[in-house]
């Protein structure tokens, strides 16, 4: 159990003392808990278990000024301000829009979209001008931002873009400050140099960023707290610290430190592992995160669109006390299941947000993220079937299916319960299909009954349709690349088996049902098809269930030879409504669900 390290009482002993208890036990000692304490905004004392001891932080009103070195960056229920809109913002956080352009004019012009975008602060990148006059280039922009503004002369050895001397690099920084900069970024290697030079004279209104890249990985929790005092014995008004993710857990170790840290911290781990950490900062007391104005324009690896921030993830109505939820999947980023419940948590008023999650292990990632503020996950390709191991109680079906796309962590006591709604959407939607094809007939019977329903894919998906096919009274067939897969799952089930290769001469009868559950033809392959055209003319219904894109090459071809096509956005939404319900408690809002992806 990783908790609070030790590099607090080196640097800062402020508020730390030792609890008098030893650390409390756990059901699963071994897994990195990252819960947000609920707390009311007078002081009080925030517990971090510790692998030796438990420790007592001593928190201070949330309310305090954000810039102060003495503040504790953590939100809490109460510290909610007032949003242009008029609505509640329930967090600090600050969004911060990176401006990088070759000409200051160019500059100037972000700076007007940045206010218009919803940004809170400019981060102005010197070192992306081609051309640059310290004086007067510095006046034309602090008088043109209608936004705070944070100036940033990143080097080449941090990262950056400038390749002179650091000695003109921070004159710069310096006059940025003199000239009216409300904040300033000094990279830790310089900062001691920086801020002994500026002692005396530094304007009060302007505070200093010491920050610290790390492009490679995320350090262990320890060497992370060890830098955080490093950084504050440099003079940093703000710690920034940006490392690189190589797993999802490695974020677990940066809200550690943001949120029991006594000064703001900007902690951001880096590319689409990190994504987390530039959305959940809200939730756990971050300064700023970073947000592009369009997308592909980024600063650093990984970062947002300001768009994303405030319309996707519902940005400012984060708080301490929201419930997490999200898709784990690899890839994962094409899912428009972000999309989807963020837009109905708001319309319902539910104090959710629901993310991308790119997880290599799903075991790992249910371990480390284990607090109940982990409130449930979709779980989509490759991981439906490892995720069953992971539960503590798997639904009887899904159990039989041997896959879950849907884990709920139960609040009394953290427990983790799968379920698979794969196979409902899908069924009803190819039921719904079969139906329409012959003007609506049998309403009491299934059209699957008796029908041969070919399933491409021995995986999660593939487990689940073959399983509601049979169900329904359907021969089932698996193709699958590997023979022995689809042999295994045929078995289980009770159907036949074949390799993928054959797949293109299986023409037994006409009126067949085929549905491909592998991401074939999944953005961005899309000229990728599991089966040839010719062999679709024996189907009367293929189903494809890759929704991005929403028309496949496969089901166009499949439409050409006459078939009836069934999207694999019909599945989506109908796995979503049970997820939806499982989630939040509240019926789903099936109307708004299909107007929202009626648009895609």
């Amino acid at each position: 159990m990783l908790g609070l390290p030790n590099w607090k009482a080196k640097y800062d002993p402020k508020g730390l003392t030792p609890h008098p208890r030893d650390a409390p036990t756990r059901k699963r000692p071994s897994i990195v808990s990252v819960p947000l304490p609920h707390q009311p905004a007078t002081a009080t004392t925030l517990v971090v278990a510790s692998s030796s001891a438990v420790y007592t932080l001593a928190n201070t009103s949330p309310t305090a000024s954000m810039a102060s070195t003495g503040s504790v960056m953590l939100a809490t229920s109460s510290a909610q301000l007032e949003m242009d809109s008029g609505a509640v913002k329930k967090n600090t956080t600050l969004i911060c829009a990176p401006v990088m352009a070759g000409t200051v004019k160019e500059m100037v012009t972000q700076l007007d979209e940045a206010k218009s975008s919803g940004a809170e602060l400019v981060e102005i990148r010197l070192d992306s001008l081609k051309n640059f006059s310290p004086h007067e280039d510095l006046k034309t922009l602090i008088k043109a931002s209608a936004l705070p503004t944070l100036f940033t002369y990143r080097p080449k050895w941090e990262g950056g873009q400038y390749d002179g001397d650091d000695k003109s690099r921070l004159d710069t920084l310096r006059l940025a400050m003199e000239l009216g900069a409300d904040y300033v970024d000094v990279e830790l290697q310089v900062a001691f140099e920086f801020n002994a030079s500026i002692q005396g004279s530094k304007p009060e209104k302007c505070k200093v960023i010491v920050s610290s890249h790390n492009y490679e990985n995320t350090p262990s929790i320890e060497d992370l707290g060890n830098l955080v005092a490093r950084i504050q014995a440099a003079g940093a008004d703000i710690v920034k610290i940006a490392t690189t993710a190589l797993d999802i857990t490695d974020v677990a170790r940066m809200f550690h430190i943001t949120v029991h840290s006594q000064v703001p911290v900007i902690g951001i781990v880096m590319g689409e592992r990190g994504l987390i950490s530039r959305v959940l900062c809200a939730k756990f007391g971050g300064f700023l995160t970073f947000g592009t104005l369009e997308s592909g324009a980024v600063s650093a690896p990984g970062q947002p669109t300001i768009k994303d921030l405030l319309d996707l993830y519902n940005f400012r109505s984060i708080g301490p006390d929201t419930k997490v939820f999200g898709i784990i999947g690899k890839p994962v980023g094409h899912s428009k299941s972000p999309l989807l419940y963020n837009q109905a948590f708001k319309s319902a008023g539910f104090n959710g947000v629901f993310l991308h999650l790119l997880v290599d292990d799903v075991a790992s990632f249910l371990q480390t993220y284990s607090s109940t503020d982990f409130a449930g996950f979709s779980c989509t390709i490759p991981h439906k079937e490892a995720a069953v191991k992971c539960c503590d109680e798997v639904d009887p079906v899904a159990k039989s299916i041997g896959a879950v796309n849907c884990i709920i962590r139960r609040q009394s006591d953290a427990k983790l319960f799968g379920y698979n709604t794969d196979y409902v959407g899908a069924i009803s939607a190819i039921e719904d299909g079969l139906r329409d094809s012959h003007n609506g007939s049998s309403a009491g019977a299934s059209p699957l009954n008796g029908k041969l329903f070919v399933v491409i894919g021995a995986g999660g998906a593939g487990k689940a349709l073959a399983y509601g096919a049979k169900e329904k009274g359907a021969r089932v067939v698996i193709a699958n690349r590997t023979y022995d897969r689809a042999r295994e799952l045929a078995e289980t089930i009770g159907g036949d088996a074949l390799s993928l290769a054959d797949l293109e001469n299986f023409q037994p009868e006409d009126g067949m049902v085929l549905a491909n559950t592998t991401s074939i033809g999944m953005q961005p392959k899309i000229d990728e098809t599991p089966i040839p055209k010719h062999a679709l003319k024996h189907y009367s219904l293929v189903f494809d269930a890759v929704y991005t894109p929403k028309m496949t090459r496969l089901l166009r071809e499949a439409e050409e030879c006459g078939a009836t096509i069934v999207s694999g956005m019909e599945m989506f939404i109908g796995q979503a409504y049970g997820q939806y319900e499982r989630f939040t408690g509240l019926p789903a809002p099936k109307e708004l669900f299909r107007k929202i992806m009626s648009k895609y």
